[in-house]
């Protein structure tokens, strides 16, 4: 009897263990399906940009950077290296503040400067700088500037003689611009200048530098001379006075001598008349 108890027991808890396994199996979720992985899309080609005529420096400074805004000339100068001088001019001749202020204050338009770097300020003939008075110092930096925005893939668009801020005479400023491939000349009529590179270039304000000081026409035009006075004779010396002198009273003497002359022979020549005269009357009586 116990022992059918006992087997009934097991056999309970036999099929309730396998109830339990069945109903833990249904239960259960289903394993979640993996995320098919899409290919990330490849990025579209850039689309080509025109190539620019003179080729952007690796010391220039980026148009993004901050420290390099358009409304500071001196901080983009500064940073290129190799502009001392030509801050120096632009500063002492308040023309920097200028530039400032038409960068700021300027809606549209914008300006480009053509720099040349210390190595060709070293070119000028010693004392060239300071032999210019302010007016021509002005007029020098102004040449260099012009009254709007070109790009370095622009040049070949301009027309010469191109305007400068310093005005536009062919005959006292000619400015003309030669593009060949990937070379910029600039001719003055005094110096040839070539682009070597971009120094920074934003929607309103390139700087290009040059490897020549861009020298105008008008400084070295030949200007048309003054009527020279008329020379005062110098005074006699007493030397010269005394030759005078003595060549007048040479000169007298011989024209009294020829008077003489001219006379005794004249008085002879009517003597000789008188004679003849006397001797015909004679033989007629």
């Amino acid at each position: 009897m116990k022992q059918g108890l006992f087997s009934f027991s097991l056999l309970v808890l036999l099929m309730f263990s396998l109830l339990y396994s069945f109903t833990t199996a249904a239960v259960a979720p289903a394993a979640a399906p993996k995320a098919s992985q899409k290919a990330a899309p490849s990025p579209k080609a850039a689309a080509p940009t025109s190539k620019p005529l003179v080729p952007t420096l690796p010391q220039s400074p980026d148009s993004s950077d901050s420290d390099s805004t358009p409304d500071d000339i001196t901080r983009i100068l500064r940073r290129a290296k190799t502009f001392t001088i030509l801050t120096r001019l632009l500063k002492t001749t308040e023309i920097m503040n200028n530039i400032n202020s038409q960068l700021i204050t300027a809606k549209s338009g914008g300006l480009t400067i053509l720099a040349p770097d210390d190595s060709a300020f070293s070119q000028l003939k010693a004392g060239f700088l300071n032999s210019l008075n302010e007016g021509q110092k002005i007029e020098l930096l102004q040449f260099h500037i012009l009254p709007e925005y070109v790009s370095s893939s622009n040049f070949d668009s301009l027309s010469n003689p191109v305007q400068t801020v310093a005005g536009k005479d062919p005959t006292r400023l000619p400015l003309n611009v030669e593009s060949f491939g990937n070379s910029v000349n600039i001719s003055t009529g005094v110096v040839n200048a070539t682009v070597t590179g971009v120094v920074y270039s934003d929607n309103k304000l390139a700087i290009y530098r040059l490897d020549k000081v861009l020298l105008p026409l008008d400084f070295f035009v030949t200007k048309a001379l003054a009527a020279a006075p008329v020379v005062a004779k110098a005074p006699k010396t007493d030397k010269e006075k005394s030759s005078a002198a003595d060549e007048d009273e040479t000169t007298e003497e011989q024209n009294n001598s020829g008077a003489e002359s001219l006379i005794r022979i004249q008085g002879t020549t009517l003597m000789s008349l008188a004679v003849a005269f006397i001797a015909v009357a004679t033989l007629w009586t």
